[in-house]
């Protein structure tokens, strides 16, 4: 009896030992898994970083509004400076997060608004970025329409033809409508393709027919969609290191590196997002008028727009 006890002690002993040790085993196993993940996440940063090292924008004077409930405003503009010290802003959308219920909505501003820029006579919408950057641009959508801004992100056209071939090196599918080739760089048929930085770029620019400005901006949203279809495709979660990285030279921002990552994170740990947009001006509440120092403008109804951008990003929320 002794003698069966003893045994049942000794092979109980034996199985923890050999518990101990596998849990040790898959201990170790797990911590260099995380080590390895660690050194190509920081080695894929660095590579990014790398890649713009030459292409750096300079980071603009920047004064954010204070928060806005549980909203946080992004400006995004897109400028082709084509190697000049100073350009208008061809493209400007506000990117609106709502931290309570997770919603993010795009609002996309026509160049063309006749625009109330402080301390200058009217001018198009795009001119203020001409005249004082960053920050003059937001001080006039401040005045017009009565919208917070929390950060920025300034991107060279350039730079996005880079940072698409970073996220897409065999490109991003996009529905051409038609074929396209005026005043964009390349030549693109209808159809369904796979788009490159620079065609992807062409496209987005393309205003060359009845819808102008208009059908350009709701091709920029279309591929605005694309993108980030593209960036939270599983299949691409491991370029995302490489490109935070190359964000660091290839857009200004007042970000910084630790909120980039933070969030690009958040938005790809969410899975599928979607992404509601809106123009400004919406339709029937503007004029086109000419003006000598000014050119053909959109000429808009301020409140009625305001109070669609008010609604639409629930600003006025309590």
């Amino acid at each position: 009896m002794e003698e069966n006890q003893l045994h049942e002690t000794r092979s109980s002993r034996k199985n923890q030992k050999q518990k101990l040790k596998k849990g040790r085993i898959i201990l170790l196993s797990l911590f260099i898994i995380l080590l390895l993940f660690a050194v190509y996440i920081i080695f894929e940063f660095r590579a990014g970083v790398n890649i713009a090292e030459e292409s750096k924008i300079p980071v603009q004077d920047f004064v954010a509004d204070e928060p806005t409930n549980n909203i946080t405003n992004y400006l995004i503009i897109g400028v082709d400076s084509r190697g000049e010290e100073k350009s208008r802003s061809d493209t400007m959308m506000v990117l609106s997060r709502n931290h309570s219920n997770n919603e993010i909505k795009l609002i996309s501003f026509m160049r063309d608004i006749y625009a109330e820029i402080p301390g200058y006579q009217s001018y198009k919408l795009n001119t203020a970025y001409f005249l004082g950057g960053v920050q003059l641009l937001k001080d006039t959508m401040a005045t017009m329409f009565d919208i917070p801004i929390h950060h920025y992100v300034v991107i060279d056209f350039k730079s996005f033809e880079s940072l698409i071939d970073i996220i897409a090196p065999d490109g991003i599918e996009i529905d051409v409508e038609k074929d396209m080739s005026a005043f964009i760089d390349v030549s693109l048929t209808q159809g369904v393709h796979k788009l490159n930085g620079k065609e992807l770029l062409g496209y987005a620019r393309f205003r060359h027919d009845e819808a102008g400005d208009f059908g350009r901006v709701e091709r920029q949203q279309k591929v605005i969609d694309a993108i980030k279809d593209e960036m939270l495709s599983p299949k691409n979660i491991l370029k995302l290191p490489r490109l935070v990285g190359a964000l660091q030279g290839y857009i200004a921002t007042d970000l910084t590196t630790s909120e980039e990552i933070n969030t690009v994170l958040s938005v790809a740990m969410k899975g599928t997002v979607e992404i509601e947009k809106m123009t400004i001006p919406v339709e029937g509440t503007f004029s086109y008028r000419d003006y000598s120092h000014a050119g053909s403008v959109i000429v808009i109804d301020k409140e009625i727009n305001k109070q669609h951008l008010h609604e639409f990003i629930n600003l006025d929320s309590k």
